[in-house]
């Protein structure tokens, strides 16, 4: 079991540096093979007044005029080690983790905006992944244990009905009812666990709902699918005739037998709500990692959108590789092998 963690830690740290070149490459090469020049990429950043002198200025102030290579090591370094930024009026020095500087609102990316945002995120998407979780887990064991039943019927509705419909219409819509017209919620929005731990969470209900509403549904459905097919199964059969009671048969046989792809999706599910909901926070005008990064995009912010792309990807590699270590809490075949 050592030897699989470490293998995967090691395949986790190659993968985020692949990732890292990938993302730094679309964003610093592909403008350029787009048919953009190094002097009208750095005329974003000049203004209204451009002159020769100005754009010369940030070509070398951005490090445009180096070869690709220096500037994705000096990108590398940064992380690691820090980076000192000239603004044209002053040295900024970014500590590490440096991922870089927006020089469009003279802010570091990691420590002045992304650590800004990230807590928003984080509330939101881990939030709705636990009722997601515990729902969708929830109704599939419930259908396939009365399969046929009314239970089966409704669960497997709803299930449909969460499927079939975004959430930039059950967003709005939710608001519609339960804020407006009901007034059992009220309206979404960000306050800091640490003002008001009640209050962060009330705010945060309808949001982690309208999320989770969607992928509970896929949960319940691939749940009772798989637990459909474990019950048939020769050691569950084997289970009860040596006796077992159901409530064992079922619980400790049967569901992590199933639980194994759930698992699967759930890290990739987890890493891309971490990585920015961007639809909910737009939706229930959150201000995470998502919508900044939508906002980013929109203002040619690259140093930003790179930042945020990076973090993002890093969340999704470390979900799926707790994915990947918790199937051998499930499943005993894994640490066998």
């Amino acid at each position: 079991m050592i030897t699989y963690i470490i293998r995967r830690l090691f395949a986790a740290v190659i993968l985020l540096f692949v990732i890292s070149l990938i993302t730094f490459f679309i964003f610093y090469v592909f403008p350029k093979l787009g048919g953009q020049t190094t002097e009208s990429l750095a005329a974003q950043y000049v203004g209204k007044s451009q002159n020769p002198q100005a754009v010369q200025a940030i070509i070398h102030r951005f490090g445009f005029d180096q070869s690709i290579w220096v500037q994705y090591g000096r990108y590398v370094k940064g992380i690691f080690t820090g980076y000192d930024y000239s603004t044209g009026a002053q040295q900024v020095h970014c500590p590490a983790p440096c991922l870089g500087y927006s020089f469009r609102d003279n802010q570091l990316v990691w420590q002045e905006k992304i650590v800004h945002w990230l807590p928003v995120t984080l509330s939101l998407s881990i939030g709705a992944s636990v009722m997601w979780l515990v729902f969708g887990v929830a109704v599939g064991v419930a259908s396939a244990l009365r399969r046929g039943t009314w239970i089966d019927r409704g669960g497997m509705f709803i299930a449909l009905a969460g499927v079939s419909l975004p959430v930039y219409f059950v967003g709005p819509l939710a608001v519609l009812v339960f804020v407006e017209n009901w007034h059992i919620f009220p309206d979404p929005g960000w306050i800091a666990p640490s003002s008001n731990l009640w209050q962060w969470f009330w705010h945060l209900l309808l949001p982690w709902a309208v999320v989770a509403f969607g992928l509970a549904a896929l949960y319940a459905r691939l749940m009772r699918v798989g637990m459909l097919d474990t019950l048939n199964e020769d050691f569950i059969r084997t289970a009860r005739a040596k006796g077992l009671p159901e409530r064992t048969v079922i619980f400790k046989h049967a569901l992590r037998a199933a639980l194994t792809p759930i698992l699967t999706i759930f890290g990739m599910d987890l890493g891309f709500a971490l990585g920015g909901v961007v639809l909910a926070e737009q939706v229930f005008n959150l201000p995470g990692i998502g919508r900044e990064a939508v906002d980013a995009v929109t203002n040619s912010d690259l140093p930003v959108v790179l930042g945020v792309t990076i973090v993002a990807a890093a969340f999704i590699v470390l979900a799926n590789l707790i994915v990947d270590l918790l199937y051998g809490v499930v499943d005993p075949r894994v640490r066998a092998s």
